[in-house]
């Protein structure tokens, strides 16, 4: 049987991978506790919660939940290597635990779609580039809808990631399994508010306390469309962090940190599989 030996949640901000200074020390310090937390745990797989940023889904044909199951993996896209310099890699995947996922969501209710070819963007990559460096674990993504409206509410987002649990640990396969949820807390792209800081740290501080607390029907009746929305136009993908808040059956997290720096508050979580 899969065992779950880890839920984590990080930050995909493209801007981190060359930028340099100070005050990303904090950012720099929360992907290297994750790295060492995920290295003691020993995955054989990675399950990652992430989302397409409109790079090969689009209005006309968006799935809300996708399960990724490619035996490789291509992860950046060429406009990605240009404006942020993240390097191209092939990712191996995990076919068989990618059926299972599958399956065991149309089992539950979650009718995942699910794609044989497709890419993985930086929402994948730049976690993994800074959590597992060698590239040497598989990975199954699984990709949700938090960019073409209308989006799945935050409590399916919750729903889906009690869903994964339980696949995860209803597969036949012998895998050690860590999640890891992709996402940013309050984030502007475009406008004045362009990765200038956070633009709504109030945000920032209530969103790392629901999780830090264990707070699930908070979370889920403040997370609406238009509160995050306010928040930034690209803070939906915060509902990832929903997904493995879910995986950890909603318990308090043991380690919540938004870290500051002059993009955006770089969001670092951790729950006890």
């Amino acid at each position: 049987m899969a065992e779950l030996v880890g839920v984590y949640g990080s930050t995909h901000n493209p801007l981190l991978w060359r930028a340099r200074g100070q005050d990303l020390d904090s950012t720099r310090a929360g992907f290297d506790r994750l790295r060492d937390r995920l290295a003691r745990a020993r995955p054989d797989v990675l399950v990652v919660v992430a989302t397409d940023h409109l790079t090969q889904w689009f209005y006309d044909n968006m799935p809300a939940f996708l399960v990724g199951k490619a035996e490789h993996i291509p992860a950046t896209f060429w406009n990605e290597e240009r404006e942020f310099g993240l390097p191209y890699r092939e990712l191996a995947g995990d076919v068989a635990l990618a059926r299972d996922l599958l399956g065991g969501g149309i089992e539950r209710g979650v009718d995942f779609a699910a794609s044989d070819a497709f890419r993985a963007d930086h929402s994948v990559l730049l976690p993994l580039l800074y959590l597992t460096p060698e590239l040497d674990v598989p990975v199954v993504p699984v990709f949700t809808n938090c960019m073409a409206p209308p989006l799945p509410g935050a409590a399916r987002f919750f729903q889906v990631g009690q869903v994964l649990r339980q696949a995860i640990e209803d597969s036949p396969l012998e895998r050690r399994v860590a999640v890891i949820a992709s996402g940013h807390l309050a984030t502007e792209v475009g406008g004045p508010r362009h990765f200038a800081g956070s633009p709504d740290p109030g945000f920032d501080e209530r969103a790392v306390t629901w999780l830090a607390e264990g707070r699930v029907d908070e979370a889920l009746a403040a997370l609406t469309y238009d509160r995050l929305r306010e928040a930034g136009n690209v803070s939906h993908q915060f509902l990832n962090f929903l997904v493995a808040m879910g995986v950890a059956d909603g318990r308090p997290a043991v380690h919540a940190e938004g870290a500051r720096s002059r993009f955006a508050t770089s969001p670092f979580f951790e729950w006890e599989p």
